[in-house]
């Protein structure tokens, strides 16, 4: 495999994509995800397995060329193309500049589903905010307010291995401001950090959920507590 433009390596990554393709697989995985995507029908092994010349370092695109294969990717209907795309941009996680946010929210807001979303969060994210404190509180005030069901997740579970450096305070105002929302996928991802946190600080998760009993869902708090039951 040689150096290729965005347009080649999309094509070269089809062409394995095709030959593997399985219509009974991708039917059961159009019906898992609820019809929300097409599938080639590869499963997960498999299509790392594919995958893998794709991502080896000596035959990695620039940055600025995967973050454009990564946009392409995103416009195309099989599911795949989506997992490989997050695979991809993982692999540029130490080379983050302060305007690769717009790339990672574009990949949140668009093709969302929690199976991308969920390791947008926590691989991009995650590592992203670690490298800008600084932009943190920005980034998820913006998010919080944008109406954006999948950004308000990302927003909760960025910091979900964060361990001792979790910033407590940031957290709670995050939960806080999705308190009273109806969406699941929000009610389970606050009770999932907290539960995630109690690995580290118990005592902290349930003084939080004791303060914040009335306010906090049914799920929110089964998830949070559920470790310590």
């Amino acid at each position: 495999m040689v150096r290729l433009n965005p347009q080649e390596y999309i094509d070269e990554l089809t062409k394995e994509f095709k030959l593997n393709s399985n219509e009974n697989i991708a039917a059961g995985q159009k019906a898992y995800m609820k019809d929300n995507f097409l599938f080639f029908g590869l499963k997960s092994e498999r299509r790392r397995e594919l995958q893998k010349p794709f991502l080896a370092k000596a035959f990695l695109p620039s940055k600025s060329e995967a973050f454009t294969i990564i946009k392409l990717l995103w416009s195309k209907p099989e599911r795949e193309y989506q997992l490989f795309g997050q695979e991809l941009a993982f692999k540029y996680v130490k080379s983050f500049e302060v305007e690769d946010i717009d790339v990672i929210e574009f990949m949140i807001a668009n093709k969302s589903w929690w199976d991308t979303v969920d390791f947008i969060a926590v691989k991009l994210v995650g590592a992203y905010l670690k490298q800008f404190p600084s932009e943190r509180n920005r980034i998820t005030a913006k998010w919080q307010k944008s109406g954006n069901m999948w950004l308000q997740r990302s927003a909760i579970l960025f910091q979900l291995k964060y361990k001792t450096e979790l910033d407590a305070e940031l957290l709670s105002i995050i939960i806080k401001s999705n308190l009273g929302s109806k969406e699941f996928f929000i009610n389970k991802a606050i009770g999932w950090i907290l539960r995630e946190y109690t690995r580290t600080n118990p005592q902290w998760v349930i003084s939080f959920v004791e303060e914040n009993e009335d306010a906090l869902s049914g799920l929110s708090k089964r998830e949070a507590l559920r470790l310590l039951n």
